[in-house]
């Protein structure tokens, strides 16, 4: 059915004429209108493949001359999330087959390779390497299927789309490729130097065509092409027609298709050589397009360029915690507050100022742990600082929100001069209060840590501007006592790498664990606070060591502490548990930069006693 057809130029040399050349648009947008949602799109290759052919054409006689594979979605990541890892190949060569059986020499035909759809390590799960061989796998299959150019579009993650390329160059050399980055429905990003710092690592990786496509309308697609078309390079502009309203779930585009063409021809004047739109451009609008650029100048108006403020900006945001600055200069000491339920905060600023004056240097603020529902930990931390003047090192889980709300979280903290941030991957909701509520996890602990490390930069998880330099001390936590203790290692390894300054250990009771770790770790630049909960009763000891997961106390610890209950009774106990902590930390004090206790019960004056007999 397929036959092998040619072009009587190459694309690379249409690409050097003087009128632009129009895309087809949105085969998800035409497929909707028939009634088929199935998602990925790319699907409809193999089970209606008449149907994408004749939107193909449907789009080239509305004026498109290159026509786009449905393959956008079409690599293995993505598929084997649908049950179809097994269809790479197939749909990605019959995408392509389809096109250009309905191009009949009058097209060219992009084979179309979008993201894989989750975040790279340490963002998110995905491996470099696995993202590597999706893209070489998926590309082969388009080669193989006689595109005449690869269109790699969509992607949000610069690092992602490099690592694209590279796999088209490494698949097929000596296919033109066209690389477009996506950016946010964001005119103060779009307004400073990010997008021609973009512009400028594509047209390093040596690709024909540079370009945007997707998420902002055209008039916001001006923005981003000013800053690529110094670089030079062939531009490609894909703008969606505009911002859609969702009606149950379905996306409603307004923007009418006269509208588009002429914002679209201004694209073009700008600088574009290829040009079209994305999300919910239908035939209708492609027809348009084509007629308002057919004589229109590429390159005939230049935009000026305003740039508000630089991608990595000199300016700090306020100044350091004293906690921060103190690490490696002194021994520190943290408390850690009992959050109570509730609105009552009164036990919580009563044994902050108590701490304070007996010369804490810093108390910690949990963040829902074991998933009970408890006041926001930011908003306390907020709290106490302010009211009680103690710094607060406020713990934030990434059960609770996704990728974007832990940022503005972590935005208004600093805001507010919450500074010291513990990331935490925080436990299941399933364990607590609410069984059946989402846990979220976007991102675990190292990808919060990772945005902390960024926003130290100036600069968002995907790297846009944030308008300055926070000043974050990121702290993490850690297990000395963790079963696979190489593993533990690796991770406190990528903490420090993301930019944690400082690790919170889980309690540790005996020396020996204590060195054995810090022996582990020892490469590893970071501080560490010694964790450590004076134990209050052999019930107390029991409990934390077969109930509480990662914690591991020493049978001799709790022999102690049994037959100091059993001789004396709780008072007892207790004063073992106070004499075990000091003659540890005694021990332990010059290999580590402070001392983290978790006294049971709020009571904060075991804590205080421990301290002052060091």
């Amino acid at each position: 059915m397929f036959t092998t057809t040619s072009t009587k130029t190459s694309f690379l040399e249409r690409l050097t004429e003087s009128t632009p050349i129009v895309t087809d648009g949105s085969i998800a947008a035409e497929l909707a209108e028939r009634g088929f949602t199935e998602f990925p799109p790319c699907l409809y290759n193999s089970k209606q493949s008449v149907l994408i052919e004749d939107i193909h054409r449907a789009f080239m006689d509305a004026g498109a001359e290159l026509l786009q594979s449905n393959t956008e979605h079409a690599n293995r990541l993505t598929l084997e999330r649908y049950g179809f890892a097994d269809k790479v190949y197939e749909v990605n060569r019959t995408g392509v087959w389809i096109a250009r059986y309905a191009a009949q020499r009058r097209a060219f035909v992009a084979g179309v390779v979008g993201p894989v759809g989750k975040f790279l390590t340490p963002l998110g799960a995905m491996n470099r390497e696995d993202v590597r061989e999706a893209f070489v796998q998926q590309i082969t299959a388009l080669a193989d299927g006689g595109a005449d150019v690869l269109m790699l579009k969509s992607f949000i993650d610069v690092e992602e789309l490099e690592i694209a390329i590279d796999a088209a160059k490494f698949v097929a050399p000596d296919l033109p490729i066209i690389a477009q980055k996506t950016f946010p429905e964001d005119g103060a990003v779009l307004a400073t130097s990010f997008p021609a710092d973009v512009a400028q690592r594509l047209v390093s990786k040596g690709v024909s065509v540079i370009g945007t496509n997707g998420t902002v309308g055209p008039q916001r697609m001006m923005d981003i092409l000013k800053h690529f078309r110094a670089n030079g390079t062939p531009l490609c502009s894909q703008p969606d027609v505009g911002i859609p309203t969702l009606v149950d779930g379905k996306a409603i585009f307004n923007a009418e298709p006269e509208y588009v063409a002429q914002a679209v021809k201004r694209l073009v004047e700008a600088g574009a050589r290829i040009v079209g739109c994305e999300g919910g451009c239908t035939v209708a609008h492609t027809r348009a397009i084509a007629e308002a650029v057919r004589d229109a100048a590429i390159g005939s108006h230049k935009p000026e360029i305003k740039v508000s403020a630089h991608h990595e900006p000199e300016i700090a945001l306020g100044s350091p915690t004293q906690f921060f600055e103190n690490l490696g200069k002194k021994t520190l000491t943290t408390v850690e507050l009992d959050v109570p339920r509730g609105l009552d905060l009164s036990s919580i600023l009563e044994g902050a100022a108590y701490l304070k004056e007996n010369g804490i240097d810093a108390v910690n603020i949990s963040d829902g742990a074991r998933a009970r529902l408890r006041m926001s930990s930011i908003a306390i931390s907020q709290i106490v600082q302010a009211q009680v003047g103690i710094e607060c090192l406020a713990h934030l889980a990434c059960r609770d929100r996704n990728m974007i709300g832990l940022q503005s979280e972590v935005l208004g903290a600093h805001a507010m001069g919450v500074k010291n941030i513990l990331a935490v991957t925080g436990d299941p909701t399933q364990i607590g209060d609410f069984p059946y509520a989402t846990s979220v996890y976007d991102v675990d602990s190292i990808g919060l840590i990772r945005a902390l490390g960024q926003m130290n930069q100036g600069k968002d998880l995907m790297g846009n501007p944030i308008g300055g330099k926070t000043q974050f001390c990121i702290a993490c936590a850690c297990n000395p006592s963790a079963y696979d203790l190489d593993r533990e290692a690796r991770r406190l390894e990528e903490k420090a790498a993301q930019g944690a300054h400082v690790a919170f250990s889980q309690p540790v009771f005996d020396e020996e664990t204590l060195t054995r770790f810090l022996e582990r770790i020892k490469h590893i630049p970071i501080n560490i606070m010694l964790g450590v909960i004076p134990l209050r009763s052999a019930r107390h000891a029991d409990f934390l060591h077969h109930e509480v997961p990662g914690m591991y106390i020493p049978d001799w610890v709790r022999s102690r502490i049994h037959n100091a209950n059993a001789e004396g009774g709780l008072e007892a106990a207790t004063r073992e548990g106070i004499t075990l902590a000091v003659d540890f930390l005694r021990k332990a004090k010059t290999m580590i930069q402070g001392v983290y206790l978790m006294p049971p019960f709020k009571k904060y004056s075991m804590a205080v006693e421990i301290i002052q007999q060091l």
